[in-house]
């Protein structure tokens, strides 16, 4: 899957097809649909789950929970901004 493709996605209606399930977190989370993204990321136990577990912990504002998953994806708790991170996460897992 393009970057392109999967940004221009957002305007739709639904995750791209054949997209990760990591990637469909982030796309539901980036629409506003924080629950749903969570639902599936937590069905996972794998290092880039975690990660976007802790994200979506960080962009939730419980940043102790946060903290739990980015030690679980061995991550530092990141300086940079909720959407420098969501970008980062995107284009490492794309």
């Amino acid at each position: 899957m393009k970057l392109e493709r999967y940004i221009s996605s957002l305007e739709g209606s639904s995750a791209p097809e054949g997209c990760s399930p990591y990637l469909e977190a982030l796309w539901y989370e980036k629409r506003g649909n924080w629950k749903r993204g969570h639902e599936i990321v937590q069905e996972i136990d794998d290092r880039s789950a975690a990660w976007v577990h802790a994200y979506l912990h960080r962009r939730e504002g419980d940043q102790d929970n946060a903290a739990y998953w980015y030690r679980h994806a061995d991550l530092s708790f990141p300086s940079i901004s909720l959407d420098e991170e969501w970008q980062e996460i995107v284009k490492a897992l794309i």
